[in-house]
Formats: structure tokens, C-alpha cells, sequence
């Protein structure tokens, strides 16, 4: 089988890239090692860009998201037993963020590339993908118990951080940065309704949290904890109790989360990593398996699409004009806006968790940093301006 782009992970930046390159005309086959229900069912982020939404309105996946998506004009910031509201619209510059899980784009997606897209093929096993520096690489790949070979024009990689299309790259032409956390979230997924109407993030000398939601009925909850964490360790009543002791405020020290019944436990490690470049011959890489943010800042899903948003531009090009020029750029144009996601995220991980030996002298920084935020509005339009997203770059210098 030959197709013109052959696209390994049918994650968000895999499907979002094969309905890009659909509604431009271009022909894709999108291999996913897992089955329909796993994929569907996988539970990562849910805070979308503007960027994000408009990507998939304008790709005819944004019916159920505008139906049902959350708009959020801000976040809260709970530090030092206080609390202090970022408004997003007025520091920058109208900017909104939509929540909608990663599970529900997902499937939206999926329902469009059965419907009236290139073949997907769940349960498709890639081993290896060959010939990255000629004019027709090959991923070679298990489906129904049978060894095949799919031959590309390009490849584009988005199986994640553990995928095999990374290796396409020579391992001396690559370079790898990485730092791993002295912390994980141990988060949950609960029958409750949202603590707030937007998200509430919590320096506490107990360590972080964070209140999200899924839906107006179902809340998403995390908390810091310790690497190598079990789940099985926190009972229910023991994760509310800590929730409740890290939101407290001394202005209102009767509030408390609305409590439900805890449907799932997950221990999330934390780490960032970049992969460099993230292009080598007809092999691109895209999202996770070129770079991973921890999800403090709201950005990987977002990486990841701004990522195939790029991609798909370049590959239209190419396929309208045979020039290649936009492609030859897709990594250095990519990396400037990853490098600057890493950043905040960092950021905004190192200020709102307690490392496990950190002095008091530390945490007063972090409070000083976050009463910046709350008194400067410099700083404030600095968390939200890279928070609902910095603008897509649109070519080699954008």
C-alpha cells in the first residue's frame, strides 16, 4: 500500500493532521497501535487554545465542541492562604481558553475519519520505519496478524513519547534535552461538579493542586505527590481531606470542593523533554514524540496541534507547488514556540510545587513571584498571554 503521508498515532495530533491534509485534498493512511476503546477512552488534557478551537472548527470537528465546551475567561491563583484572579480577556488581548477533553476531540475526530476520510487502522502494531533519507520511506507494521508495509511520500510521526518514529532520526544527528521532576500528580476524576467556574491552581506548603472539570457534573482534581506514588494508598476521604487543606483560605475558611463519588486514580509523572531537530529527511515528527511538557501550564495538546497545524501547511504546499521549502523549515519553525511552551510550563511548575527539600527561603520566592503576578500587570499579561496560547507561526521567520 502507498499513500502520500503515512501518519504513526491516532492521538489528537495524528487525526487532527489527517483531517487537515483531507480537507486539503491529501491522501493519508493514520496507523494506531491501540484499539478503538482504549483511544477514546484515554484521559490527558482538556484546556484547548484558541488556536486549537479554531483548528478544528475549521476542519468541520468543532459541532460538539461548541456545543458543549466551557469557555474560561480566567484561572484562579490560591498562595499564601489568599486568592487572586487572572482575567484573561483584558491582558491578552481578548483571548479565551476552551475546556474539552482530550477524550471528546478525540472522538470527534475519529467519527470524521471513519466517515469521509483515508483509511485508520486501529490495532496496527509499527515496528520500524525505514528509508527516512530517500524519496519513499516505509513504516513497516503488524495489522491482524499480518507483517505490512506501507510506503510514504512522508512520514509523519505523533505516536508519543515511547513511539518508534523518533529513532528514524540517526541517534548522532539528534539531540536530547530532559528534565524529570522531583514530584508526580496523583489525579482523579470525580461525580462531583466543579468546585468553581474556572480552573483553581494552589501553592501550599503542603504542595500543589489543582481543580478542573470535564464537564458542568464531572470534576478533575490533582494533587502533588510523591514520585512512585500508589494510587491504592489514597483513600477517597483522604484525597478530599488534602484537597481541601491546600485550597484553604484565610478570607473564606469555610470553603470547601463539592465532593462526589471518585470514578478514577492516576499517578502522573512529570517531566520535559525536546527532541532536536524534530525533521530528518521525509520523516517529521510531531507533539509527544518530540517533545513532552509537564501539564502545568495547559500546553501539550496544544504543542501538538500547533505542531500538525504548521505541518499540514507545509505539506499543502508542497503538494500544491512541488516546493519543499516549507517542510525544509517545519523543525526550526516548530521548535522556536516549543522551546518558549517548555518554558512557561516550567515556570509555572517550579513556582506552584514544593520540591521535596526546598528551603523556606525557596517558597518565600515563590510567593514573592506569585504576589508579582497578583499586583503587576505586567506579569499578569505575561501568564496570560502565554496561557491562552502565543500565536502560530506561520512560515520560516513567523
Amino acid at each position: 500500500m502507498h499513500t502520500t503521508v503515512g501518519i504513526i498515532g491516532g492521538g489528537p495530533a495524528g487525526l487532527l493532521l489527517a483531517r487537515l491534509l483531507h480537507t486539503a485534498g491529501i491522501d493519508s493512511v493514520v496507523l494506531e497501535s491501540r484499539d478503538r476503546r482504549y483511544v477514546e477512552q484515554r484521559q490527558r488534557a482538556g484546556i484547548l487554545e484558541q488556536a486549537t478551537v479554531d483548528a478544528l472548527r475549521a476542519c468541520g470537528a468543532g459541532a460538539r465542541l461548541d456545543a458543549e465546551g466551557m469557555v474560561h475567561d480566567g484561572i484562579e491563583l490560591r498562595f499564601d492562604r489568599r486568592a487572586h484572579r487572572v482575567d484573561f480577556p483584558s491582558l491578552a488581548d481578548g483571548r479565551r481558553v476552551t475546556v474539552y477533553a482530550q477524550t471528546e476531540v478525540v472522538k470527534d475526530l475519529i467519527a470524521l475519519q471513519l466517515a469521509e476520510g483515508g483509511p485508520l487502522l486501529f490495532e496496527a502494531e509499527v515496528h520500524a520505519v525505514e528509508g527516512a533519507d530517500t524519496d519513499r520511506p516505509s513504516i513497516h507494521y503488524t495489522h491482524e496478524g499480518e507483517e505490512q508495509t506501507l510506503t510514504c511520500d512522508y512520514v509523519v510521526g505523533c505516536d508519543g513519547f515511547h513511539g518508534v518514529a523518533r529513532n528514524a532520526v540517526p541517534e548522532h544527528l539528534r539531540t536530547t534535552y530532559e528534565r524529570v521532576y522531583p514530584y508526580s500528580w496523583l489525579g482523579i476524576l470525580a461525580d462531583a461538579p466543579p468546585a468553581a467556574d474556572e480552573l483553581i491552581y494552589a501553592h501550599s506548603d503542603r504542595g500543589f493542586a489543582l481543580a478542573s472539570m470535564r464537564s458542568p457534573s464531572v470534576s478533575r482534581l490533582y494533587l502533588q505527590v510523591p514520585n512512585g506514588t500508589d494510587p491504592a494508598e489514597w483513600s477517597d476521604d483522604r484525597i478530599w481531606d488534602e484537597l481541601d487543606a491546600r485550597f484553604a483560605l484565610d478570607a473564606d475558611p469555610g470553603w470547601r470542593l463539592k465532593r462526589g463519588p471518585i470514578t478514577s486514580k492516576s499517578v502522573l509523572p512529570m517531566r520535559s523533554h525536546v527532541t532536536e531537530p524534530m525533521a530528518y529527511g521525509q520523516v517529521l515528527l510531531a507533539g509527544d514524540a518530540a517533545h513532552i511538557v509537564p501539564p502545568t501550564g495547559a500546553k501539550g495538546l496544544n504543542l501538538a496541534a500547533a505542531d500538525v497545524i504548521v505541518l499540514a501547511r507545509a505539506l499543502t504546499h508542497w503538494h500544491a507547488t512541488g516546493a519543499t521549502d516549507l517542510l525544509e523549515s517545519y523543525s526550526d519553525t516548530c521548535l522556536r514556540r516549543v522551546w518558549r511552551a517548555e518554558h512557561f510550563s516550567y515556570f509555572m511548575t517550579t513556582t506552584l510545587h514544593t520540591a521535596p527539600d526546598q528551603s523556606p527561603f525557596e517558597t518565600r520566592l515563590q510567593i514573592s513571584q506569585l504576589d508579582r503576578v497578583a499586583t503587576s500587570h505586567h506579569a499578569a499579561a505575561e501568564l496570560a498571554e502565554n496561557y491562552t496560547g502565543l500565536p502560530l507561526p506561520t512560515g520560516p521567520t513567523g
